[in-house]
């Protein structure tokens, strides 16, 4: 349950120190570890959440892919692909591509304080949406993100679009498409060497 939840507390180096209720460490804005996932189509779309109404803040704004909370003793990504199952029915490999920290008031008295973990990945087959967490989903071209109005944005992702955490997401996501298909290229050149012999 959400008050029993905890999350693990850091210092300003992610370096463990402690572990918190949910509610507690965002009434009182404690430092404490996060992931956040982008996924992307394979077309270089984003996936996008529109979070539940009934979340216990910023329930139905419009946020990246998914974010949440490691576990005490659980790993960022194993954190990061379990909650992507859980919300989304996504079964993604994911792949780190660097960290972010920031603070901001997300309403109902809560702070998010978070040294942020960042995913990507690339999703193949079908959502199952948990409506519990996800109201609804969208695909969008990441540079369209930045001509929404910050009304409509979870505040963590309007910090993410101004500061550049999205920006270092889609440009990973770019370097991967572009390795995925040199490597591609290479096979199917040797599939064709291979038929030629």
């Amino acid at each position: 349950m959400l008050h029993n939840d905890l999350v693990v507390l850091v210092d300003e180096d992610d370096r463990e120190h402690g572990h918190e209720g949910k509610l507690v460490a965002h009434r009182n804005g404690l430092r404490h570890r996060a992931v956040s996932g982008f996924v992307f189509s394979k077309e270089g779309h984003l996936l996008i959440q529109r979070r539940a109404f009934s979340k216990y803040h910023s329930g139905g704004l419009w946020a990246n892919s998914c974010c949440s909370h490691p576990r005490p003793a659980e790993p960022p990504i194993r954190c990061m692909e379990r909650r992507l199952y859980e919300e989304l029915g996504l079964y993604v490999a994911m792949l780190p591509f660097g960290t972010f920290s920031y603070r901001a008031d997300v309403g109902h008295g809560m702070i998010e304080n978070e040294f942020v973990h960042g995913f990507v990945g690339v999703a193949e087959g079908e959502l199952t949406i948990n409506q519990c967490e996800v109201h609804e989903v969208a695909w969008v071209p990441p540079s369209s993100l930045v001509h929404l109005t910050s009304s409509v944005l979870a505040p963590w992702f309007k910090i993410y679009i101004e500061q550049g955490f999205l920006a270092e997401a889609t440009d990973r996501f770019f370097l991967l498409a572009e390795a995925a298909a040199e490597s591609q290229q290479l096979v199917m050149g040797r599939t064709s060497r291979t038929r030629h012999v």
